[in-house]
């Protein structure tokens, strides 16, 4: 669990963290370097689940390194369905990370929602959806490794 009090916020208990794959931890279908080892730190405070739809067929080989689970969507799956699986695991503790018009209500529904840009790019719909903005999916996991940062950007 992560905890993380931000200045005129009420406290986040973080227990959860999902991610989408393709655009946000992957390119192309190939896992970004320095991934797996900061999912895998933030796995010993944090479930780790990643969602895809497995564009590429990659996401097996690819996440086989991390500490957590992968669930493979339906290719017509969208925002419901992954909107959903935050529910499930109780949106309160969640934060998501994603990058695409189908991570939009993802991003709303959990406690935190943080937008990567990458290189596929974000949607807008996404981006308004999202709590906060980064460059990339390393910084995205720093900011749960270093949670002042979360805080700093956060706080009112």
């Amino acid at each position: 669990m992560i905890e993380i009090q931000i200045p005129g916020l009420d406290r986040i208990t973080l227990q959860h963290i999902v991610l989408d794959f393709n655009g946000t931890l992957a390119a192309d279908g190939e896992l970004l370097s320095g991934v797996a080892g900061r999912l895998n730190i933030l796995s010993r405070d944090l479930g780790v689940h990643i969602l895809t739809a497995d564009t590429f067929g990659t996401v097996k080989d690819a996440c086989r390194p991390i500490n957590g689970t992968v669930t493979i969507l339906p290719p017509a799956a969208g925002a419901t369905e992954k909107a959903s699986f935050v529910r499930r695991l109780g949106e309160t503790g969640v934060v998501a990370v994603g990058n695409g018009a189908n991570d939009r209500l993802m991003l709303s529904t959990a406690a935190l929602g943080i937008l990567v840009m990458g290189v596929e790019g974000s949607s807008p719909q996404a981006l308004a959806a999202a709590d906060i903005l980064v460059g990339n999916i390393n910084d995205a996991l720093d900011l749960l490794l270093n949670t002042k940062r979360i805080v700093a950007t956060l706080r009112l």
